[in-house]
C-alpha cells in the first residue's frame, strides 16, 4: 500500500505534490489547535460563568446589606434632625419664658407692680404653655423647690432621680447657678411617667436657663418621640424597603431573603413572618440553623420546590447585618448558572467548526498560491531550457527574485552566455582559420599587387615632377601618389598584422592631418549621403605620431560612421585636450547605434556585422592606437548614435605612464 502511495505522489506534478504533502501539515494542526482551543474555551467559560454568578450573588448580598444600612442610617439621620430641631424649639421656649420673667421684673423695678405680683403674673403666663403633647414649662429654685409645675408645684424635687438612678434635678441646679449670663443648658434623661400611662422608658429633653434675680431655673421639657411628624414613618419606609428587596431577582428563579438570628423570615417571597430554624434540605441538613450560627459565608444544599421532579442543588451567599441582627441571603440554583455556560459552549463549538473550515479553505487557497509561486518560475525555466536545448542561445531566464530559484536562473543565464561565447569563439577560430588560409593566398597575390602599384606610383611621381604646384592637375596627381602608397602600406599591414609593426613617429599637427582626411573622406563615394563637420581646437599642440597609421585610423572610423547612417546623417569630427593633458579625437555620428552586447566585441579581429566585411578594420585601428600608447573607447545608444573617442599622449615620455 505504501509503495502505491509513494508511486502515486512521485507521478504527480510538482505543484500537486506540494498540495498533497503540505496541505495535511496545515489542516491537521488547525483541527488539533481548534479542538484544544474549543475545549479550553469551554472550560474557561464554565469557570468564568460560575465565578461571575458567584460574584453576582455576592454583589447582590452586599447590595442588599447596603440598602438596609442606608435605610437604617437614613432613619437615624431623620431622628437626629428631629432631635436638633426639638432642642432649638425648647431653647426658644426657654428664652420666651425667661423674657416673660424678665419683663415682670422690669415692671417691678419701674414701680408699677410689687414683686409678688410680678412673680404671680409670670407664674400664670408660664403655667399655660404646653410642649408637644405632654411636655410643659416648669420653674424651680436652685434648692429644687418647684415654683411652677403642672402637678407638683410647691414640692422640693432636689433629690429626684431618673429611671437609671441619676440625680438629674441636682445636676440641673448646680449647672444653672454656674452658667454664664444668657446661656441655655440642656439635659436628657430616660423617664417613664406613670400618670400618662407610660409602659416603657421614653427619652426626655429639657432646656433650661437661670434667672438670677428671682433665683429661678426656668425649664422647658418634652418627649422626643412626640416630635415625629408621623409615628408610622419608619413602618412605611420599611415596607417600601421590603418591596424593593423582593423585586430583586437572581437569574430565573433566584431571590433575596432576610431572616433574624432566631430563624424568623423577615423578608421572603412566600415564607415571610414564619420561623424556619428547624427547616431541613433534601438531604436532612439544618441549613437555616447553620446560617444563623455562622452569620456570614456560603452554603450549598439540595432543595426540591413544588413541581420539581427531583432536588436541585442550590447555592446561597449570606451576609450579617449587625444593627438589626439580620442575615441577608441571596440564592440561586446551580443549573441556572451553567445554562448560560452550556449555551456559550455550543456557540464556541459552532464558531470553532466554522472557523476551522474557513481557515482550512483559506489554507488550501494559500497552499495553491504558494505552489504556484514556487512552480511558475520553474515552469518558465523549463520553457527557456527547452528553447536553449533547441539552439536558441539568446534566450534568458528572467531573474525575478533573490532566492535559490533566482540564483539558479542567474547561474543558468551565465552558463548559457558562456556556451554562446564559446560557440562564438569557435566560429571566430574557424573564421581565423579561413583568414589564415586567405593570408597565405594573399601573400602570394601581394607581389602581383605591388607590381602594378609600383607602376602607378612611378608614373604618378613622373607626372608630379612635370607639373608645378600651381597646376590644377597637380593636386590630383599628388592624391593618386599618396593613396597608392597607402594601398601598398595596407597590403603590407594585412600581411604583417600578426607581427605588430611599430609606428614611425614624427611631430604632427593633428588638426591639419584630420583636416586632410575629412576633406578626402567627404568626397568618398560612401560618404555622399553624410554631412561631415569639423570642430577643432586650434590651441592643440603637435604630437609624436605615425601620420600614415593615424590617417588609417581616422579613415576607418569615418567610413564606419558613414556606413551606420542613412541619408541626411551628420558626423562631427572634433579635437581637444582632456583634463589629464592628453589629445582627444572624437568621431560622433547620429546613426543607428551599436547594441551593448557588441561593444566589447567590436574591436576583436574578424568580428564584423557587415556582410562583406573582414573584421580587421577596427582591430587594426585599436592596435595602432595602442602602439601609440593611446586608448580608444566607444559610447553608443541604439537609435541615438555613436561616439568613438581616441586619446593620445602629448609627450613621448608619458607613454609608459599611460
Amino acid at each position: 500500500m505504501q509503495k502505491y502511495i509513494f508511486a502515486f505522489i512521485n507521478n504527480l506534478k510538482l505543484r500537486w505534490k506540494m498540495v498533497v504533502l503540505v496541505l495535511p501539515l496545515v489542516i491537521i494542526p488547525i483541527f488539533i489547535v481548534g479542538g484544544v482551543i474549543g475545549y479550553i474555551s469551554t472550560k474557561q467559560a464554565y469557570l468564568g460563568i460560575t465565578q461571575t454568578s458567584k460574584d453576582d450573588l455576592e454583589h447582590m448580598a452586599a447590595y442588599t446589606v447596603d440598602l438596609l444600612n442606608s435605610h437604617y442610617q437614613q432613619f437615624q439621620v431623620y431622628k437626629e434632625d428631629k432631635e436638633n430641631s426639638f432642642d432649638k424649639d425648647l431653647a426658644t421656649l426657654t428664652e420666651l419664658a425667661y423674657n416673660v420673667a424678665k419683663t415682670q421684673q422690669r415692671q417691678y423695678l419701674l414701680g408699677k407692680i410689687d414683686l409678688a405680683t410680678a412673680k404671680r403674673e409670670a407664674h400664670n403666663a408660664l403655667s399655660k404653655v404646653n410642649v408637644g403633647k405632654t411636655g410643659y414649662i416648669y420653674v424651680m429654685t436652685s434648692k429644687g423647690e418647684l415654683k411652677v409645675h403642672v402637678a407638683q408645684e410647691g414640692a422640693n424635687v432636689f433629690n429626684s432621680r431618673d429611671e437609671k438612678g441619676h440625680y438629674f434635678i441636682r445636676e440641673m441646679c448646680e449647672r444653672a447657678v454656674k452658667s454664664k449670663p444668657g446661656e441655655v443648658l440642656y439635659i436628657v434623661y430616660p423617664w417613664k411617667n406613670a400618670t400618662l400611662g407610660d409602659k416603657k422608658l421614653r427619652k426626655k429633653v429639657v432646656a433650661y436657663r437661670y434667672f438670677k434675680d428671682w433665683d429661678w431655673i426656668i425649664a422647658a421639657g418634652g418627649y422626643l418621640e412626640e416630635t415625629y411628624d408621623d409615628v408610622d414613618f419608619e413602618r412605611r419606609s420599611f415596607a417600601a424597603l421590603k418591596e424593593k428587596i423582593k423585586s430583586k431577582k437572581v437569574g430565573k428563579t433566584g431571590y433575596v431573603f432576610c431572616l433574624d438570628g432566631s430563624g424568623n423570615f423577615m423578608i421572603h417571597p412566600t415564607g415571610e413572618g414564619k420561623n424556619f430554624i428547624d427547616a431541613t434540605d433534601s438531604s436532612g441538613e439544618h441549613f437555616i440553623r447553620e446560617m444563623c450560627e455562622r452569620k456570614s459565608g456560603w452554603i450549598r444544599y439540595p432543595w426540591k420546590n413544588a413541581g420539581d421532579k427531583e432536588p436541585r442543588m442550590k447555592i446561597v451567599r449570606y451576609e450579617y447585618f449587625k444593627p438589626w441582627n439580620w442575615i441577608v441571603a441571596v440564592g440561586s440554583y446551580e443549573d441556572e448558572f451553567y445554562q448560560e455556560a452550556n449555551a456559550i459552549k455550543g456557540r464556541i463549538m459552532e464558531s470553532m467548526v466554522v472557523l476551522t473550515i474557513l481557515v482550512s479553505i483559506i489554507s488550501v487557497l494559500l497552499v495553491f498560491v504558494a505552489a504556484r509561486v514556487m512552480t511558475d518560475p520553474i515552469s518558465r525555466m523549463m520553457s527557456v531550457i527547452r528553447k536553449v536545448k533547441q539552439g536558441r542561445l539568446d534566450e534568458r531566464i528572467a531573474v525575478e527574485s533573490n532566492d535559490e530559484l533566482g540564483e539558479l536562473a542567474a547561474a543558468f543565464n551565465r552558463m548559457t552566455q558562456i556556451i554562446k561565447h564559446n560557440k562564438e569563439l569557435e566560429a571566430n577560430l574557424a573564421q581565423q582559420g579561413k583568414m589564415a588560409s586567405l593570408g597565405v593566398l594573399s601573400s602570394g597575390v601581394a607581389h602581383e599587387i605591388n607590381n602594378p602599384l609600383g607602376v602607378i606610383l612611378g608614373y604618378a611621381a613622373y607626372l608630379e615632377g612635370k607639373l608645378t604646384p600651381e597646376d590644377p592637375n597637380y593636386k590630383y596627381i599628388h592624391e593618386i601618389k599618396r593613396e597608392s602608397k597607402r594601398c601598398k602600406k595596407i597590403v603590407q599591414d594585412l600581411l604583417s598584422y600578426a607581427r605588430t609593426p611599430k609606428p614611425v613617429l614624427e611631430q604632427t599637427d593633428i588638426n591639419a592631418l584630420l583636416g586632410q582626411i575629412v576633406d578626402f573622406a567627404a568626397n568618398h563615394t560612401d560618404m555622399h549621403h553624410v554631412t561631415v563637420q569639423k570642430e577643432f581646437d586650434l590651441s592643440l599642440p603637435e604630437v609624436m605620431v605615425d601620420g600614415d597609421q593615424l590617417r588609417q585610423v581616422a579613415i576607418n572610423l569615418i567610413l564606419n560612421a558613414g556606413a551606420a547612417m542613412q541619408k541626411g546623417g551628420r558626423l562631427v569630427v572634433s579635437t581637444g585636450m582632456t583634463e589629464d593633458g592628453a589629445v582627444c579625437l572624437k568621431f560622433s555620428d547620429n546613426g543607428a547605434g551599436i547594441p551593448q552586447e557588441n561593444i566589447e566585441k567590436i574591436f576583436e579581429p574578424f568580428f564584423t556585422t557587415k556582410v562583406k566585411g573582414t573584421g580587421l578594420g577596427l582591430a587594426i585601428t585599436r592596435q595602432i592606437v595602442e602602439q601609440h600608447h593611446g586608448k580608444i573607447g566607444i559610447d553608443s545608444e541604439i537609435g541615438v548614435g555613436t561616439t568613438v573617442i581616441v586619446r593620445l599622449p602629448v609627450n613621448r615620455d608619458e607613454y609608459d605612464a599611460l
